[in-house]
């Protein structure tokens, strides 16, 4: 069957993107990139775009059959709009509450194309791992979902690396987060309710964070006891935060905290990717827990050394397209990460490292 996804627009190729673009093009898509800095030394077709530029933006469009955002997330509003405007299929990486919103009211406005933001890790592959799981389940008391992007070897207090964007890290920590307790959904401060985590011999610590469950929480709502999503970190990290944050009265000063975050904690080249994600209730009529623990590290594609964050988060993203592209997922309307098995996403071309890679 033919795909219903040829071409695909890429915009921005930062530390995800370029290889976003890599992978499409790998997968069999034709792919152009853009980026508001010239990329010549790239093995895909590059385009410079300021995406303030509303007409650029739209023109950029013409022509192409999907577009996925690699961008800050306050920029992806813009993007959504301008591919509603275009009738292009949507695809982005954010974690970003209103930016899904907004998506979620363009599609249903405009069901003649697929909308399906949140396709990174989490939200993305943790919700992707948690709902097959869940699937397996007669009933469901909990769904609990944990992910950590780290340096392998950590040093000094925090234990961190900013590899990903400080932006959306200072806003997990700080932006209320949804749950479920008691079946109900609930907004919750972040950086609670904090538990011990061993994978694989290394001992971690969770707190909540905001963003990484997507549309779980409407989704299970009623029919989940508890649901929630933690981020992985190196014991002590959270406390260090707290004083950031509290006792140094820096919860007004995102961007300054940011900056200060990526000067003392620049980024890594050998991070880590952690995943847990565990399901408990009733299986074949006995009290369950099953659970999915990977440890993801950076990957030789194409003859580059990719970092954990970026090859996982990438292939997150282009597996979805794939199944978008191939009729295995809808090609019109909102698209929830939860509904896609993770048996699809092993199946793609970008999925199948997920499979081969990450054994714990």
């Amino acid at each position: 069957m033919a795909r219903i996804i040829n071409q695909v627009a890429v915009f921005g190729l930062g530390k995800v993107g370029e290889l976003v673009a890599d992978l499409l093009g790998e997968s069999g898509f034709k792919v152009v990139g853009y980026d508001a800095a010239a990329r010549p030394d790239l093995r895909f077709e590059t385009k410079l775009l300021d995406v303030q530029d509303a007409e650029g933006l739209r023109e950029s469009l013409r022509g192409v059959d999907a577009v996925v955002s690699c961008l800050p997330f306050h920029l992806n509003i813009a993007v959504a709009e301008a591919a509603y405007d275009a009738h292009v299929h949507y695809f982005d990486l954010t974690e970003d509450v209103p930016t899904t919103n907004r998506v979620i009211e363009l599609a249903a406005d405009r069901p003649g194309a697929a909308f399906a933001p949140q396709c990174g890790l989490a939200p993305g592959l943790i919700g992707i791992i948690g709902a097959s799981i869940a699937k397996t389940f007669d009933d469901i008391r909990s769904i609990e979902l944990k992910v950590g992007a780290l340096p392998q070897n950590p040093t000094g207090l925090l234990g961190y690396a900013i590899n990903w964007s400080p932006e959306g890290v200072v806003n997990e920590y700080l932006n209320d987060c949804e749950v479920l307790r008691q079946g109900h959904r609930q907004m919750v401060p972040a950086m609670t309710e904090k538990e011990r985590v061993f994978i694989g011999g290394i001992e971690l610590e969770a707190a909540l964070t905001s963003g990484g469950l997507g549309t779980m929480c409407e989704t299970y709502e009623g029919s989940v006891h508890r649901l929630d999503y933690k981020t992985l970190r190196y014991p002590g990290h959270f406390d260090q935060m707290h004083f950031l944050f509290d006792e140094l009265n820096l919860r007004d000063e995102r961007e300054l905290v940011g900056r200060m975050l990526v000067d003392s904690k620049p980024p890594v080249n050998d991070d880590v990717v952690y995943i847990h994600a565990a399901v408990e209730g009733r299986k074949n009529g006995h009290p369950f827990r099953e659970n999915h623990v990977r440890a993801y590290k950076p990957l030789d594609i194409s003859g580059r050394t990719w970092r954990a964050i970026s090859w996982t988060t990438a292939a997150s993203a282009v597996s979805v397209v794939e199944l978008v592209a191939d009729g295995v997922l809808p090609s019109t309307g909102f698209i929830k990460q939860e509904d896609i098995t993770l048996e699809a996403l092993f199946s793609t071309q970008a999925g199948r490292h997920f499979a081969e890679q990450g054994q714990v």
